[in-house]
């Protein structure tokens, strides 16, 4: 094994680690789960470091971690989706990773930001999507009288909107002050 890999392998290892430590440092919102965390934030730093799979496998891993560490798990297929499925996809936000490195490269902070902020975006939004078909199918009993799509919708938007804002505006700071943050090598 080349030290890259083995480097790349140790950051997953770390990051995961570190997503679930903020993950526990959350503001929880609702007694029926969901909380504004930085949890997305370490994935997004090993997806911009070193590519979309690297920012998929960092996100599972912290999927796996939440579940052995009191995840709640209702049904199997509701765990799959509210941990495994839903961090994972988190890691999607390196598509935008050659883009900011290009930007990077010609010194353009707004622009790096701007494909930051996309990515989380994206990989934000598709966690928003795992929760919400988790929490429409295995939860529906807490919207009462209510739509039950509506109800998850509105539900876990409460906690993930924020969170996807926050992380946007960590992640493009952290990389416009510190650029040589995205080299992996």
């Amino acid at each position: 094994m080349n030290s890259k890999k083995l480097l790349m392998l140790v950051e997953i290892a770390i990051f995961a680690g570190i997503g679930l430590v903020l993950d526990k440092f959350s503001f929880s919102l609702w007694a029926q789960g969901g909380s504004i965390s930085f949890v997305m934030l370490p994935i997004l730093i090993i997806a911009v470091r070193w590519g979309i799979l690297s920012g998929v496998a960092t996100g599972l891993l912290i999927g796996i971690l939440q579940i052995l560490f009191g995840g709640y798990v209702l049904h199997l297929v509701q765990g799959f989706l509210d941990y495994v499925v839903a961090f994972s996809v988190v890691g999607l936000a390196g598509v935008f990773r050659k883009q900011i490195l290009q930007a990077a490269i010609e010194m353009n902070k707004k622009r790096m930001a701007l494909y930051i902020t996309l990515g989380i975006v994206l990989g934000g939004l598709l966690r928003y999507a795992a929760h919400a078909i988790a929490g429409a199918v295995f939860f529906s009993e807490y919207a009462g009288d209510q739509n039950v799509w509506l109800y998850t919708i509105i539900y876990n938007g409460s906690y993930m909107i924020p969170a996807i804002i926050l992380t946007a505006i960590v992640g493009s700071f952290i990389f416009t002050a510190a650029p040589r943050l995205l080299k992996s090598n």
